[in-house]
């Protein structure tokens, strides 16, 4: 999708952070941008600046998990601004805890929320993208943690694996109607995402996280510290996956100080494989599924970019 002027992009999770990096990198570029949030107070906040460009932007507050609320807030999109080609499925919680202290209503929140509202965003508006064939794409927010396991973050490491191989396969499915699809996994960006308890619903109260006040007070100030020190810009942000978009890049990566932990990961793997050949009758009954064509053409795309082939 390399012409994204006077294009429509719906943006979850965009009241501020990456997802409002997203939406102004998107605007600066001429597209039309609908804001969705769960923060009434974020959106006002973030309306104020498009106003003050004088950009084509429209605020909707709306909890991803909500799905009758989700189909109302796309209706309203294209009310607004007309057909939507550029989905973003950022919303995300960012609340880590170790194993032994995770309760069920843990699960179920950052669960719902992570993985939930990427299923969601797909299910309610990729149709309605393929519908109008004009073209699209689609864009799901991971994380490192979404290929390289980490200590203590088991619910969020599970949604993240999860949302990669959501959107590796949903690239094969709407590849024959126009429309790519992007998984961006950023490492340390400089936002608020450690501020998620704030809006937890009573609904899901019962956490094995939620502990101290004053620790967990003191935990946000250290990390709010450490992300406006090493965190990278949302605008950048924005303007990378924007990129990412107009590359139809399946893997849209930012931050290249987690490149040892993927090929260690990946070493790992190879290591682990068996020293045998493998047979040949299993092998000719499941070869549709020993090789997947998006890997070796995003491969030899990303090599031919770098001058490698």
């Amino acid at each position: 999708m390399k012409d994204v002027k006077d294009k429509v992009a719906f943006i979850t999770g965009s009241g501020a952070g990456m997802g409002l990096g997203m939406a102004k990198a998107f605007s600066a570029a001429g597209m039309k941008v609908v804001l969705a949030d769960i923060r009434r107070d974020h959106l006002d906040e973030a309306m104020q600046y498009f106003r003050d460009k004088g950009a084509e932007a429209h605020a909707i507050q709306l909890d991803v998990t909500d799905r009758a609320a989700y189909v109302q807030a796309a209706d309203e999109a294209e009310e607004v601004f007309g057909k939507i080609h550029v989905l973003v499925n950022n919303a995300g919680l960012g609340i880590t805890g170790e194993f032994l202290k995770t309760s069920f209503a843990d699960w179920d929140w950052l669960m719902g929320v992570n993985l939930g509202g990427v299923i969601n965003g797909v299910q309610i508006i990729a149709p309605r993208i393929v519908a109008h064939g004009e073209g699209g794409h689609v864009v799901s927010t991971s994380s490192m943690s979404g290929l390289v396991a980490s200590r203590g973050s088991i619910v969020y490491n599970t949604a993240k694996f999860a949302v990669c191989g959501f959107m590796e396969t949903l690239y094969s499915d709407l590849q024959p109607h126009n429309v790519g699809v992007s998984v961006y996994l950023p490492g340390a960006v400089n936002t608020s995402i450690f501020k998620g308890e704030e809006i937890r619903p009573q609904e899901y109260a019962d956490s094995g996280y939620t502990g101290n006040p004053e620790e967990t007070a003191q935990w946000q100030a250290r990390m709010k510290e450490l992300l406006n020190q090493i965190g990278m810009d949302p605008v950048e942000v924005g303007e990378r996956v924007l990129r990412g978009i107009q590359n139809n890049d399946l893997f849209i990566f930012s931050h290249t100080e987690f490149k040892q932990g993927i090929v260690e990961k990946f070493e790992c793997l190879l290591a682990s494989m068996p020293e045998e050949e493998p047979d040949p009758v299993r092998a000719e009954a499941v070869s549709f599924l020993t090789s997947y064509p998006p890997y070796v053409e995003q491969r030899d795309k990303k090599l031919e970019e770098k001058g490698l082939k």
